[in-house]
């Protein structure tokens, strides 16, 4: 049966992420792909990661991770920002790979037809811990107690003055194309963040919420119909509903998480048609 399935947080500069992604394989000849971020932070390493699903999968749809916009010392491509973000759709698009800057594909297989529906959005500090009311406030109880994400060095918002600038823009243009939507047609969205702050109050440090999403796509959910939510980034997978719409956490993390709950990383999350 052709199947609809998702994966995030592949990490493949970890040789043990990079001997599992070389494994993956479809169960059948149609079978979809849904890379949900964090593929890896060398450019090169998600040109080979994203090529190798892509020659196997017959689609792969790609939404990028705060990982992949680094930019590390020691990559040979030293773009920044948007310019980053840009280099990376455009090799996505020589590999056929879809991204949240191409017409949305509409999967026809089982549980279809839905729309699918790839996001960046980054995020704006809007989640911020308890007795916390700004950015600076949140940053600063962050900073104190040591959980700080690598995106305060690595991740540059150029040319926009700020992260959460960034994402103001990524918010506007996505409800831009949003609004376009067919809404008779169910939406798959698929986003290396959760479009609802809920599955980030199990995080072990609440103080790295702010950097895992924005209050602004919190009724993406609700304004459209949708089939699933599928997302990444905090490492912790799982299948949860808010307001009665699935929600999917399809992370492989790093090999010190998945040791944990296996001897293998998960494989990919069937999210059509619904098991």
């Amino acid at each position: 049966m052709t199947r609809l399935l998702a994966i995030s947080d592949l990490h493949v500069a970890y040789q043990e992420n990079r001997d599992f992604v070389s494994g993956l394989r479809p169960t059948e000849p149609d079978d979809w792909l849904l890379v949900a971020g964090d593929v890896g932070e060398m450019a090169a390493d998600v040109e080979w990661a994203l090529g190798l699903l892509r020659e196997r999968y017959a689609e792969v749809v790609w939404a990028p991770g705060n990982h992949e916009l680094w930019t590390p010392r020691d990559d040979p491509v030293r773009l920044r920002g948007e310019e980053r973000y840009q280099h990376l759709v455009d090799v996505c698009r020589r590999l056929g790979v879809h991204t949240p800057e191409d017409p949305y594909p509409v999967w026809d297989g089982p549980g279809g037809p839905v729309t699918v529906v790839p996001l960046f959005t980054l995020y704006d500090y809007s989640w911020r811990p308890d007795g916390t009311s700004t950015k600076d406030e949140a940053l600063a109880l962050a900073y104190e107690r040591g959980v700080v994400c690598t995106d305060e060095i690595l991740l540059h918002p150029d040319p926009y003055p700020s992260r959460d600038a960034w994402c103001e823009a990524r918010i506007a243009a996505t409800e831009r194309r949003l609004s376009t939507l067919e809404p008779e047609v169910p939406v798959v969205f698929v986003g290396h963040y959760p479009l609802v702050r809920e599955p980030t109050r199990v995080l072990y440090h609440p103080e790295f919420a702010q950097w895992c999403g924005t209050d602004r796509t919190a009724d993406w959910h609700r304004r459209h119909r949708t089939a699933a939510a599928v997302y990444g980034h905090l490492h912790i997978p799982r299948s949860t509903r808010y307001d009665g719409v699935r929600f999917e956490e399809v992370s492989v993390g790093y090999p010190r998480e998945w040791r944990k709950r296996g001897s293998v990383p998960p494989q990919p999350r069937q999210i059509l048609p619904e098991s």
